[in-house]
């Protein structure tokens, strides 16, 4: 699950409970991750990881520290034009650690390449090639310190991925996962190549965005097309959760009705037709049949939960495979949409807005 809900959140401690229980709680974090717009503009970073430690907590307090034994916390480093040595990510793994409460971090991630570098115009691609290997470098360090117990990158493609894994490789330590947006509608843009290479080198392969955004619950859709010839403005914004942006709600709109030109009338209606039927024929809900597909790739998804009861509905997607059949007949569906799903918002499957500018990627 994604920890980015407020602790005032009345359904919180049974989510955190049930996850707990289940043994399926994985909070993905990050020092950038938070909702004031100080951590928007790159400031007050750390604020989700107090939150996760305090989530946890509360539930030690409440079940008992062998509640939260098996609890497993990732977090991120971000990379800026002022970190420029491999201190640095050591030092923001230290304060990741101070900030979740621990002494060595499970999964301790680079958040994404280094893109934005104002001096990059005059050193070249030198400089580039420098700043990764030196995060690297740094990532490395604080494996062996012990202060970290695994360590991935985020949205990697094939050949940084090579490469990090090579450097980290000379160094003694494995590069344990690589986690990028992918879903049954997001396989394009190099994401599913990225998945293969994963699977090639043995590097875990993580999906966030595993539900694009909830557009692959079926959660949106109660009344057929008649919802989806309805809904061509944002004041459609009740079919979606209240926690959705506007600009969120009608990129999402956009996906599940279509607009006429970059994305045909009916959206993504076929698709969801077929996975009902799976579903139905398996006595599983559309969502359980988004996770597995992604499952079956081999790649493991995070979706985000906000209550108990999609904590438990992403539990059922375990313990049974979709078949080669099933599989075939999804992709063959998405890929008559003609069209891959690219973020909501400002929450996109390739670009990040960090604060001091817009950090955009390629899985290449």
């Amino acid at each position: 699950m994604n920890a980015v809900t407020k602790l005032e959140n009345p359904e919180l401690e049974s989510l955190v409970s049930t996850a707990c229980a289940l043994d399926v709680a994985f909070f993905d974090t990050a020092e950038r991750y938070g909702s004031h717009l100080k951590t928007a503009l790159g400031f007050g970073w750390g604020e989700t990881e107090m939150l996760t430690r305090e989530m946890l907590k509360r539930q030690a307090q409440i079940a008992g520290e062998n509640s939260v034994k098996s609890a497993i916390i990732a977090t991120k480093f971000t990379p800026t034009p002022w970190r420029t040595d491999p201190q640095s990510v050591v030092k923001a793994c230290e304060e990741s650690c101070e900030r979740l409460g621990v002494s060595s971090i499970p999964l301790y991630q680079l958040h994404m390449p280094d893109i934005v570098q104002p001096a990059a115009r005059f050193l070249g691609e030198q400089e580039r090639r420098d700043k990764d290997e030196i995060y690297w470098e740094g990532l490395a360090e604080c494996y062996h310190r012990g202060i970290v117990q695994n360590v991935g990158v985020c949205n990697y493609g094939p050949t940084l991925l090579a490469r990090c894994q090579e450097a980290l490789g000379k160094r003694g330590v494995p590069l344990a996962s690589n986690q990028i947006a992918y879903s049954l509608i997001g396989r394009h843009n190099g994401a599913q190549e990225t998945v293969d290479a994963c699977n090639r080198l043995g590097i875990q392969a993580i999906a966030y965005f595993p539900f694009a955004m909830g557009l692959l619950t079926g959660k949106y859709k109660s009344d057929g097309s008649k919802i989806f010839n309805q809904m061509n403005s944002l004041s459609d914004i009740s079919l979606f959760s209240s926690k959705k942006t506007p600009l969120e709600t009608r990129d999402l709109n956009k996906y599940l009705n279509g607009n006429g030109r970059s994305i045909p009338m009916g959206g993504i209606l076929p698709l969801l037709q077929v996975m009902e039927g799976i579903a139905q024929r398996r006595n599983k809900t559309v969502s359980q049949v988004a996770l597995n597909y992604v499952m079956c790739k081999g790649v493991i998804p995070i979706p985000g939960a906000r209550t108990a009861a999609q904590v438990e509905d992403n539990f059922g997607a375990l313990g049974w495979r979709l078949s080669g059949e099933e599989i075939q007949v999804l992709e063959h569906e998405s890929d008559r949409l003609g069209f891959g799903f690219e973020g909501a918002g400002f929450k996109r499957t390739s670009e990040k807005f960090v604060g001091y500018g817009v950090e955009k990627w390629a899985l290449n």
